[in-house]
């Protein structure tokens, strides 16, 4: 665009608006007041189609997949005092089989996609053959992988009737409907009209929010579905902006061009708090973790990995390096979860008990390693500032780390492939543990995501129990074992949980900050 003089008084009523972020500024060229300007922590715009938003992981899925798309189930996000419960979306009920293997799901009437076309049983098909049926026409082997996470339980799939869909699991399966939220389904109209590769510049859900347009320099602007089935969001445009440098985001906030940020630097948080922004913290279920290669050198040892969890000071890296928006893990279940237990912490600090595992192991003097991390990204806090500090603590007791930066979106397509980034020896990647497939996802001696091979004939017998296990406390006792088992085993390095934080400017309204890593943007008003 050819730059235009801009008169004295509208330059000055700019320069008002950029001074004053913490009161309220609107932000973003063109922007009406009523528009919400998100600086997230990607370092692109996640993919649009439906799946592929999982290229920059659950930033992608949580403002691109949750705001364009729906899925059969959702979470509740709406309140921040316990984790998210399951609630009917684009199913309003459903009946599980008594061997818990087949789900049969009632559709909601009447919902209709961005471009008019209906949904029912045909469109939950389609949405299905693009990500678990290769012989499809419009099958999107980029979304299927990236998705795989929430499909390895899916067996098959049919319609039934017009209104009713039919899901198999490969083996009884009590939590099938806490995968669903995030497998969303595209206008097979659209998908058809445009093929894959269009389709992802044209995305058409059925969801709160439509696609409006690309924005120069890899931004997106959506604006509200004034027909959106369970009821017009109070936004009216929604615009999405990678800053991966958290300094960049934090400049961004006070020059007015965004009105929210995720994860400022920790330095920043405390004086954008006496300037007047709103600082949001909540403990959710995330872990953040080195994964180990058990199957290398020294860290074949389950005395070593024990070791290197004891030399790290967990405590320090939540309250100095990430001066309190984050708390230590010490422990495989994170703290809002269940199956936690309070006095199940054994992985606190001690390098002098490091030392004596890493001698009776054979390294008296240490040994050296590879980490991989990424640079930014969804759940990964600062990772170059705490990397540092663990390989600072490690040093203490022998071992000498290696550090290997990847771009964040790179990272998550090794792990979607089942591969150590560079090789390394570990890798640094932010976890989740929402849903509880995350458990055999993450551990289980068959799934592609263990990267680390951890493979433990004990974890797999237990979680075959859990995941069969309908009744909710009976399935905490199993999840106990479970987290003391890898306690035990340590297949990674735990080190703190993230505690979300993100800083707005006091002109938004409307928003509950939950204790989960996704959001509910629809209640959300810019005055």
């Amino acid at each position: 665009m050819r730059r235009m003089p801009l008169t004295a008084a509208v330059a000055a009523a700019l320069l008002v608006a950029g001074c004053n972020g913490g009161a309220g500024a609107a932000g973003g060229s063109g922007a009406s007041s009523n528009t919400l300007i998100i600086a997230m922590t990607a370092a692109q715009l996640p993919g649009l189609d439906a799946g592929t938003f999982e290229s920059e992981g659950w930033e992608g899925e949580r403002f691109v997949g949750m705001q364009l798309y729906d899925g059969l189930t959702k979470m509740s996000l709406n309140q921040d005092k316990t984790g998210p419960t399951i609630e009917p979306d684009l199913a309003t009920s459903w009946k599980v089989s008594k061997d818990v293997k087949t789900w049969t799901f009632t559709l909601r009437p009447g919902v209709t996609f961005h471009d008019g076309t209906p949904f029912n049983a045909d469109a939950a098909v389609f949405g299905f053959d693009r990500i678990l049926n290769p012989k499809s026409k419009y099958f999107n082997a980029d979304a299927a992988g990236l998705i795989g996470f929430y499909t390895q339980s899916i067996a098959g799939y049919k319609k039934v009737n017009d209104m009713t869909f039919q899901i198999t699991t490969k083996a009884p399966y009590a939590l099938l409907t806490q995968d669903l939220p995030f497998l969303t389904f595209p206008s097979p109209t659209a998908v058809e009209k445009l093929g894959n590769k269009a389709f992802g510049q044209h995305p058409v859900g059925t969801g709160p929010f439509k696609f409006s347009r690309l924005i120069s320099g890899g931004s997106a602007e959506f604006v509200k579905n004034e027909k959106y089935w369970n009821g017009a969001p109070t936004l009216d445009k929604l615009v999405l902006r990678p800053i991966p440098e958290a300094t960049a985001r934090v400049s961004a906030l006070r020059s007015g061009e965004v009105n929210w940020i995720e994860f400022p630097s920790p330095d920043d948080a405390a004086s954008l708090g006496k300037e007047g922004y709103i600082v949001k913290t909540n403990p959710y279920s995330h872990i953040w973790p080195w994964l180990f290669d058990v199957t290398k050198g020294p860290l074949k040892d389950a005395r070593v990995r024990l070791a290197l969890n004891l030399a790290i000071n967990r405590d320090q890296m939540a309250k100095g390096t990430l001066s309190g928006f984050g708390a230590p893990a010490e422990q495989y279940v994170p703290q809002t979860d269940v199956g936690y237990q309070p006095s199940g912490n054994v992985l606190t600090y001690d390098p002098v008990k490091a030392k004596s595992l890493l001698a009776a192991a054979g390294y008296p003097n240490g040994f050296s390693m590879t980490l991989s991390y990424p640079t930014s990204g969804s759940g990964n806090m600062v990772p170059g500032p705490m990397n540092e500090a663990l390989q600072a603590d490690l040093a203490k007791v022998g071992v000498k780390v290696k550090l290997e930066p990847v771009e964040w979106s790179a990272m998550i397509g090794d792990w979607s492939a089942g591969k150590m980034s560079l090789g390394a020896d570990a890798t640094n990647i932010s976890l989740g543990f929402q849903p509880p497939i995350s458990w055999e996802v993450y551990f289980g001696s068959k799934s592609v995501f263990n990267v680390g091979h951890y493979n433990s004939p004990q974890f797999d017998a237990l979680w075959s129990r859990a995941q069969a296990t309908v009744d909710d406390t009976a399935r905490a006792k199993i999840i106990e074992q479970i987290n003391a088992l890898l306690v035990k085993d340590n297949p990674w390095l735990v080190v703190v949980s993230d505690l979300n934080p993100r800083v707005i400017t006091k002109n938004v309204h409307g928003f509950t900050q939950p204790r989960s890593v996704w959001v509910d943007l629809t209640h959300i008003t810019v005055s």
